[in-house]
């Protein structure tokens, strides 16, 4: 548990953002209560970093992308309080949800982090199932006792040092904008993971390519109830799935870019140095 301390905390809020405006600007609302706000933007090119250098609460600092992991990991360390609460640009703090924050912070018995469940809205409405309803992040937790685990290219995990505890009101997630939007989402996530299990070594397999993606559908659609929100559930559950088969497609390329690589320019063929040159394509 934490140590003892009596005087106010003070809290840090962080965000990285690449062209969130319709998301971000509700998000920073919602934090104001915060002592500052550091966002840190990938080079947004729809007026992004514009808004936040200009709003009065809000220090923007621009760094090139790699991966989320590293993103977060350096948005981390600009952080000038040991508390930390890091959302995404498209969640937003209730105020209900702020009054727990602020209790829990200054709360001398409080856990290293909290996990905060999530409320997933479609647009302007909320989705109940469709396998979101047990939606959880930790979204709350000390800077000196955490650290993002680097084998994560995407789904970044939080490894923490000492105890987490979970919060009462739900963090509102507004993640579906739009179709465009939420399947531009989709597909870079896929992207993403098809590039950290090729790093892991993991092969591509046809069959995982059919089987998978429907599994992800039947699972979220029937088991997880996605039926019973109608129109949305499909939507939601049909790009899911489809994460996943650009995930498989994407691990294919990779893979057939890596042999023409080793064939056209010689890589080593050590195990350590085909994990080294294997990176260098996916960063390329």
């Amino acid at each position: 548990m934490a140590e003892l301390s009596t005087p106010k905390q003070k809290l840090s809020a962080l965000i990285i953002t690449y062209n969130e405006m319709g998301y971000i600007e509700r998000c920073i609302d919602s934090i104001t209560f915060a002592d500052e706000i550091i966002v840190v933007d990938s080079f947004s090119t729809d007026g992004t970093f514009e808004y936040l250098e200009n709003h009065p609460k809000v220090k923007v600092i621009q760094h090139p992308f790699e991966n989320f992991t590293a993103q977060k990991s350096f948005t981390l360390a600009q952080a000038n309080h040991d508390w930390v609460l890091f959302l995404d640009a498209d969640e937003v703090v209730s105020e209900m949800l702020q009054k727990e924050i602020l209790a829990t912070i200054n709360n001398p018995l409080a856990h290293e982090a909290y996990w905060f469940y999530r409320k997933f809205m479609y647009q302007n409405q909320p989705l109940h199932f469709s396998g979101w309803q047990t939606d959880k992040n930790h979204r709350l937790f000390r800077k000196s006792r955490v650290r993002f685990a680097k084998h994560k290219l995407v789904h970044e995990t939080l490894e923490v040092q000492g105890t987490s505890g979970i919060f009462k009101e739900r963090l509102t997630h507004y993640c579906f904008k739009n179709y465009h939007d939420y399947k531009s989402k989709m597909v870079s996530y896929g992207q993403l993971k098809a590039q950290q299990e090729f790093i892991n070594g993991k092969n591509f397999n046809y069959l995982k390519l059919v089987i998978k993606p429907a599994w992800k559908f039947f699972h979220n659609y029937i088991i997880r109830l996605g039926f019973l929100d109608l129109k949305k559930g499909v939507s939601v559950c049909y790009l899911n799935a489809l994460s996943v088969a650009v995930r498989y497609q994407h691990l294919y390329f990779l893979e057939q870019q890596f042999k023409k690589a080793i064939n056209i320019k010689g890589y080593s063929k050590s195990k350590r140095l085909l994990n080294r040159d294997k990176k260098t394509l996916v960063s390329q």
